[in-house]
């Protein structure tokens, strides 16, 4: 597994073309609001070369690629935690995703037409930002009232959540994400439990024509000046052309970059940005069977990386075989980088490091 993300935005903005585009999963997507109705979910590879190289050196039969997994719920409008449009109901499909992409129309098109009456990028930013807030203010409230009553009892736990809740509720009142709050062990342990939508990192989308595509316009530049304020980035896109290259063979599609003056698509360029935002990595095993990527986060030790396969990998983890992926293609595999000393045995406290050809040894 990669990581999860989920799509919210305005109806409209294009959302359900990415997210079609980005999966190819084939979802409606039409020129009326709401015409997504339950949330869609998409699975798609994270591309990594490395991986590629990795399979073809090793003669496997088998290559898997890293997943990232996509979300996308109904237009959301304002009053939609209050139950307008198809109400917030949906907001409970992306509590347990890792990050949140908000898509933002930055393009005109008469064909078209704005929920709002016209593109107004910061309007629509802040529209989705309040319905969100509002929604985990709910929930806060709601745990608030429930922890209130028990920490009456003098339980130092409740006692300590109450004092979280009450700072987080003054923290949403005043129209900020609960993001921005610091936290001790206690408080983050709180904060999982909530599954607060604002809590989460955002990435914003800017749907873009497909001839602004390299240089942007007014519409971005206003957005990445917004988004610096809440440390967050900003990923480039035109659903035209998204939909267009998903809609090609495969080896037609680098030409049609090329010939569009990109490097990479947009999905690469928004798995990036995603990474990015939760500090993941990839480690790969490696084999005739098969080799595969998997996705940790930075800094995560040998046992926790040896969880992403199995957890029995590191309730019995003993030791990692490792080589840096570096020196499993100067030796031309691992039999090579044997030969030359290259394959470390690394115990418990080893730090995984982004590319590391791994084995676990583990008990039963």
């Amino acid at each position: 597994m990669g990581f999860r993300c989920g799509i919210v935005g305005l109806p409209n903005v294009g959302k359900s073309t990415i997210f079609n585009a980005l999966t190819a999963a084939g979802i409606e997507s039409a020129n009326y609001p709401f015409c997504t109705i339950e949330p869609n979910v998409g699975m798609v590879p994270v591309p990594d070369p490395r991986l590629d190289i990795l399979a073809e050196m090793a003669k496997t039969k088998v290559k898997v690629n890293a997943q990232m997994e996509f979300v996308d719920i109904a237009g959301l409008v304002s009053g939609a935690s209050k139950g307008e449009g198809l109400g917030n109901q949906f907001l409970g499909h992306i509590r347990q995703v890792d990050a949140i992409a908000h898509v933002i129309r930055c393009f005109e098109d008469d064909n078209i037409v704005h929920v709002e009456g016209a593109i107004d990028p910061l309007r629509d930013r802040e529209v989705i930002n309040t319905e969100l807030i509002l929604a985990d203010l709910d929930t806060v409230e709601k745990r608030l009232k429930k922890t209130a009553s028990q920490a009456k009892s003098g339980d130092k736990v409740f006692k300590a959540q109450l004092v979280i809740l009450e700072e987080l509720e003054k923290l949403l009142n005043e129209g900020n994400p609960a993001r921005l709050m610091e936290l001790d062990d206690t408080g983050e342990k709180l904060l999982k439990e909530l599954c607060l939508l604002t809590s989460k990192p955002i990435l914003y989308v800017a749907n873009v024509a497909e001839e602004e595509i390299n240089t942007g316009n007014q519409w971005v530049e206003q957005l990445k000046d917004v988004a610096t304020t809440e440390d967050a980035s900003v990923v480039i896109i035109s659903g035209a052309i998204e939909e267009e290259l998903s809609n090609l063979p495969v080896d037609e599609r680098q030409e049609f970059l090329e010939d569009m003056g990109l490097n990479e698509s947009g999905l690469h360029r928004l798995i990036k940005a995603g990474y990015e935002l939760l500090g993941l990595i990839n480690y790969f095993t490696v084999g005739v069977k098969e080799t595969r990527a998997w996705t940790i986060v930075k800094n995560t030790k040998a046992p926790g990386a040896a969880a992403a396969i199995h957890t029995d990998f590191e309730k019995g983890f003993i030791r990692a075989e490792v080589i840096a992926y570096d020196d499993f293609i100067a030796c031309n595999g691992e039999s090579g980088a044997k030969e030359k000393g290259l394959l470390r045995l690394e115990g418990k406290e080893y730090v995984v490091k982004d590319g590391d050809c791994m084995h676990f040894r583990f008990n039963v």
